[in-house]
């Protein structure tokens, strides 16, 4: 009899504990998903924003790291031309070109 109240006893902390590991694996995905996903889904759209609100004169950085000013946008090559320097242009795809944060922090 005595044996037979051990073992259920037995699968009731087994029982338990796996409910816990699962609670603990769900508090983990909880945890990345608000401190690592959503932030930088958060940082694509609002890159992405800025990428389709390019306009003339807009400083920009490209994904190379080059420094510059848009000159235009081509939406049909989904491209932009800046300038980096006097009477150079270059033709980078819109996807790589960024915000210029150290002239916005510069006009502060």
């Amino acid at each position: 009899m005595t044996n037979l109240i051990l073992a259920a006893q037995e699968a009731g902390q087994q029982g338990n504990s796996m409910f816990m590991t699962l609670i603990m694996f769900g508090a983990i995905f909880a945890i990345m998903y608000f401190f690592m996903i959503r932030p930088q889904q958060k940082q694509r759209k609002e890159i992405q924003k800025f990428q389709n609100e390019l306009q003339e004169g807009t400083q920009v950085v490209t994904g190379g790291g080059i420094y510059g000013t848009v000159k235009s946008v081509d939406l049909a090559k989904n491209t932009v031309e800046v300038k980096i320097a006097r009477d150079v242009v270059i033709t980078v795809d819109k996807g790589f070109v960024y915000k210029d944060m150290a002239s916005t922090n510069m006009q502060k």
